[in-house]
């Protein structure tokens, strides 16, 4: 895409913002409508929101945008609205199907503490997952740009754990993208079965220009070595009891501590290390931590925007879900 291009599509993301909804700390635009110059007519853009308190900014986005809001819950007010993301979903609340100009969009209020705290430990590897994919930022916050390099070194390095010895640039970007999918209950039903492919595919260079800095780390460290696969690199990654233990401590401590048995899940003190014994056990442990969270939190933020949507317009949303993943699986 052309700079001229670039800037105008950005002023195009940015208009709601500005426009349509009371002001925020973070914003980014993500999901497929990113990967196409020219996106369906009928793709919404997908939009995540930080805000300082949901509940205030709901109150005032209650007062501007009442029918953003399903009729139930404009009548429960902020405060419900709050609960319902916070005890039943993972602290993020959804408006969908939103008509904005000539465009649909659907965004999703999120405190910006909890934004910050899923980045860094993955506590419930929800926004955490998103942000290590290629986003537009629209409205830039030091602190979340500082707190995601590190959820993309973590990223990384989860990722070279479960990848064999060679690989190439390409399967990389394919796995890092997977981690959020992992044990994702809309993945069986509801989702393109070509995701994965698409969006690596479709945003290559935005992959590289996110890790490349990464893997020059790594590279250094002794932990890649790196070789030409036709137009893209390869990389042979040692698979060592050091080298797998480096990069095993680069996690969050809600990945390490599975590890250490059941005692952890209960200790308030994380200590400074954990150890495995091989590159199959961190990469089962790995596995099963991240299948675990993405299907709790995709079936808590699931039943949230079921009941936040009320029923047709949640059956609407899963309709097109559904849609789009048969269309992916009859071709």
């Amino acid at each position: 895409m052309r700079p001229a291009e670039e800037v105008a599509r950005a002023a195009a993301l940015a208009g709601p913002l500005g426009e349509l909804l009371p002001p925020v700390d973070f914003c980014c635009a993500y999901g497929s409508t990113l990967l196409h110059a020219r996106p369906d007519a009928s793709s919404m853009v997908d939009y995540i929101l930080g805000v300082p308190d949901p509940l205030q900014w709901h109150s005032e986005n209650l007062e501007r945008n009442p029918d953003h809001y399903s009729g139930w819950m404009a009548r429960l007010g902020p405060g419900a609205i709050t609960r319902l993301a916070d005890n039943i979903g993972v602290g993020v609340y959804f408006n969908p199907f939103v008509e904005w100009r000539d465009k649909r969009i659907k965004y999703g209020v999120v405190r910006m503490k909890d934004l910050a705290m899923d980045v860094l430990t993955w506590d419930r590897f929800y926004l955490s997952g998103r942000l290590q994919k290629p986003v537009h930022v629209l409205v830039d916050h030091w602190d979340v740009r500082k707190i995601n390099t590190i959820n993309l070194k973590m990223a990384t390095s989860a990722s070279l754990l479960l990848l064999p010895a060679e690989f190439t640039e390409y399967d990389l970007y394919a796995q890092i993208c997977s981690l959020s999918y992992m044990g994702d209950l809309r993945m069986l039903f509801a989702e393109d079965k070509n995701k994965v492919k698409k969006i690596v595919e479709g945003s290559f260079p935005s992959f590289q220009s996110m890790y490349r800095p990464l893997i020059q780390e790594y590279i250094a460290e002794g932990l890649l070595k790196t070789s030409s696969y036709g137009q893209q690199k390869a990389f042979h990654q040692d698979c060592g009891a050091s080298a797998t233990n480096e990069l095993f401590s680069y996690l969050p401590w809600t990945i390490q501590r599975r590890t250490q048995g059941r005692f952890a899940s209960n200790c308030k003190e994380m200590p400074t290390r954990a150890a495995v014994s091989s590159k199959n056990v961190a990469a089962t442990c790995v596995r099963k931590a991240l299948r675990r969270r993405v299907m709790v939190s995709s079936a808590r933020q699931a039943v949230s925007g079921l009941l936040a949507s009320g029923g047709a317009v949640a059956a609407r949303y899963l309709g097109k879900k559904i849609s789009k993943a048969w269309k992916s699986r009859t071709v």
